[in-house]
């Protein structure tokens, strides 16, 4: 089979590299015809993977024609940003292509998500989106990896698994696109929050509650556009938010990390050199979930944070105060009468604090 990977960045270098590997006859389109030429003459990826040598099966080439015409599956790496753009000029080399997106993120202003994207400009192909916890320089090193193509085309999932399972490499399937795209998307935003507090040079304790609580927001918005709540539970759910919110390879984590030092987020941005999916991901989800109801307090703290001018600690104490819930939530709505408990409790306390202690337990809180 053949295979055409669009997009020289890391993953995009890191996949077309491994389908390479494992003989399959793969092309990595690279914009930059000069890029193109250091490829061939180096078989290194200077910029993005600049200490790993490609297999010397890969192939080259700037020319979107000649990467795609006639190949059996077009996997897409670019920015989320340039997604449509991209499937726009491939569109007149379409045959029998099937499309699969490596991109995790949505588009600026319309919330669109990749296979969305495919579907509206594409209509007519099979595709498939593949997520997970894969940091392409692991996988360049060779760190044992697993990851998801979602599809309802199980000959399209067998496809992408013949290109690119390997010793190293576990592709596992799935049919909930939906859910699969939303974890390599949302978690994005996490990451970002993460970096944050690592910035502040938090504990094991505080990072443990907000990995947990950012898969609880994560799940609850899957839920609400129509995704399978157990996908959360998987690869490209917690097993991505993991990955991305402990790494310090992760674009993201180093953004939050950035920001966390008293760095601009134009600055830092400039800085990391990379597109960083999450920044565009929270205006998006925090705009989204206003709209429809669901309770993300994460999301909308990074929101004020980064766009309102909000004072990051002064957010993150208010986001200790409010409220009273459930641990296990994992696809529970917000419910109003946690707000009400939360404001009777405080009554409670006040009561009591306002109180006289009686002489027999003024001196220890022990029974």
């Amino acid at each position: 089979m053949s295979f055409a990977f669009l997009g020289g960045g890391s993953f995009g270098t890191a996949m077309a590299n491994l389908a390479a590997k494992n003989g399959c006859d793969a092309t990595l389109w690279v914009r930059d015809k000069r890029t193109v030429k250091s490829l061939h003459k180096t078989r290194i990826n200077k910029k993005y993977l600049p200490n790993h040598k490609l297999d010397e099966r890969l192939k080259f080439s700037h020319d979107l024609k000649t990467a795609v015409a006639g190949v059996d599956v077009i996997f897409v790496a670019v920015p989320s940003s340039a997604f449509r753009e991209m499937l726009t000029n491939i569109k007149p080399f379409i045959t029998h292509q099937a499309v699969v997106s490596l991109t995790k993120g949505m588009e600026k202003e319309t919330f669109a998500m990749m296979s969305d994207i495919i579907q509206e400009v594409l209509p007519e192909v099979n595709f498939g989106v593949m997520s997970g916890p894969n940091l392409a320089v692991e996988i360049m090193d060779n760190m044992p990896t697993a990851t998801v193509i979602a599809s309802a085309s199980e000959p399209l999932r067998k496809a992408v698994q013949t290109a690119l399972h390997s010793a190293f490499f576990r592709v596992f399937a799935s049919s909930d696109i939906k859910g699969v795209e939303l974890g390599g998307a949302l978690k994005n935003i996490y990451a970002i929050a993460m970096g944050m507090a690592a910035a502040y040079d938090v504990g094991e304790n505080t990072k443990a509650m907000l990995l947990t609580r950012a898969l609880a927001e994560m799940s609850r918005f899957g839920v609400a556009v129509g995704a399978d709540p157990l996908t959360f539970l998987g690869l490209s759910g917690v097993g991505d938010l993991y990955a991305t919110c402990s790494s310090v390879l992760s674009r993201n984590y180093r953004i939050g990390y950035m920001l966390g030092q008293g760095i601009s987020l134009e600055h830092a941005i400039k800085k990391l050199g990379q597109t960083a999916e999450g920044v565009n991901t929270i205006l998006q989800v925090h705009s989204r979930a206003k709209a429809l109801g669901i309770y993300m307090p994460i999301t909308h703290a990074l929101h004020a944070v980064l766009y309102e001018n909000k004072s990051a600690l002064g957010v993150a104490l208010n986001l200790m105060e409010t409220g009273f819930r459930s641990d296990v939530e994992f696809v529970l709505p917000h419910d109003e009468s946690n707000v009400r408990l939360s404001h009777e409790f405080s009554e409670v306390l006040k009561t009591s604090a306002n109180a006289k202690p009686k002489d027999e337990i003024q001196s220890s809180d022990m029974p």
